[in-house]
């Protein structure tokens, strides 16, 4: 059994960590870690949940803690993961993996001293259908790759304390929705990008509401990044579009295909569109390769150079459109 133990009573544990463990055999929630214990014993009561603790510190020093889930801001990943895993633990971070490139590596190197595993919570990268769609990639279906287009909008709204909002706690668009483009788009070109050109639209000074980029890879294609958290249609859209010199792979909402996905093929071989909806979430998909990773039966998909490479990205297009990378002074 593996003993998880929360750090942050943040929205996105019940459906990142808490559910999955209680979907699966071979791992249990026992612990919660939040800023004061008031907070943490409420969340505990909610979610039936063991143990609560009133410091991060706590948690991450029980022994009968496994694996901690670290669902803090970025600002703060690098502390407690490389606190967490100096006292023995497996780690799953929220993505985005850290605050810049240089934390990142930080905490790759921590996590390799340790000898424990450290995995960026990129949940959509374990579901069989991001799979499916890189099968057909990797075997030619639609040619060589030509140009990558990855767009994520979703309006989040700017309420007090809201951390996308504040660039000292890792806040912007380029954080919190286009990691997940970065990600797609380097999954699948199996390269590291150059930034050729960015541009960002910022609200309060220094956060951006928006970011259009384009990007080029050595290995030949060329890809766009654009994500929006205030968009002006205020429609949630998420698509992933691959072109080659023989086809055209769609992957529409390649974030959460179990609340409803389709992929589409174009090219020598067409095929119908596949279209999925329900079955076990990513996140059940993501907790499930963390405990096979955990047990020695799987590489990690996520987390190491990986991150750094997503990092790196990120800092090189913030630096491009004329901001800072997050926790850097320039």
């Amino acid at each position: 059994m593996i003993r998880i133990g929360i750090l942050g009573a943040a929205r996105i544990a019940p459906r990142g960590i808490i559910t999955p463990a209680n979907a699966l055999l071979g791992a249990e929630v026992v612990g919660i870690g939040a800023r004061n214990l008031e907070r943490a014993q409420t969340f505990a009561a909610q979610h039936s949940i063991p143990f609560a603790f009133g410091s991060y510190g706590e948690l991450v020093a029980r022994d009968d803690v496994d694996l901690v889930y670290v669902a803090l801001p970025p600002s703060a990943h690098l502390e407690w993961c490389v606190k967490a895993l100096a006292n023995g633990k497996h780690v799953l971070v929220e993505k985005p993996f850290a605050n810049n490139a240089q934390d990142a590596a930080e905490m790759a190197a921590a996590a390799r001293a340790a000898g424990r595993h450290l995995l960026e919570g990129f949940h959509y990268r374990f579901h069989p259908l991001f799979e499916r769609a890189l099968a057909l990639l990797r075997s030619g279906a639609i040619g060589k790759l030509r140009h990558i287009d990855a767009v994520f909008n979703a309006t989040l709204p700017d309420t007090p304390g809201e951390l996308r909002y504040i660039e000292a706690l890792g806040g912007g668009a380029l954080m919190d929705l286009g990691c997940y483009c970065m990600h797609w788009i380097r999954t699948v070109a199996g390269d590291e990008p150059t930034v050729v050109r960015a541009a960002a639209r910022c609200g309060t000074p220094g956060v951006d509401l928006d970011i259009d980029a384009e990007l080029a890879f050595t290995s030949g294609p060329t890809a766009n990044l654009r994500c929006s958290m205030q968009p002006d249609d205020g429609v949630l859209f998420r698509r992933l579009r691959v072109e080659g010199d023989a086809g055209l792979l769609e992957l529409d909402n390649p974030v959460s295909p179990h609340s409803g996905a389709t992929l589409s093929l174009e090219g020598a071989n067409p095929s119908l569109p596949e279209i999925v909806s329900g079955g076990d979430t990513t996140f059940q998909y993501q907790l499930r390769h963390v405990l096979e990773v955990i047990e020695g039966r799987a590489a990690p998909l996520t987390g190491g150079d990986d991150a750094i490479g997503n990092m790196r990205a990120i800092d090189s297009i913030y630096r491009a459109a004329g901001l800072k990378p997050r926790g850097l002074t320039s």
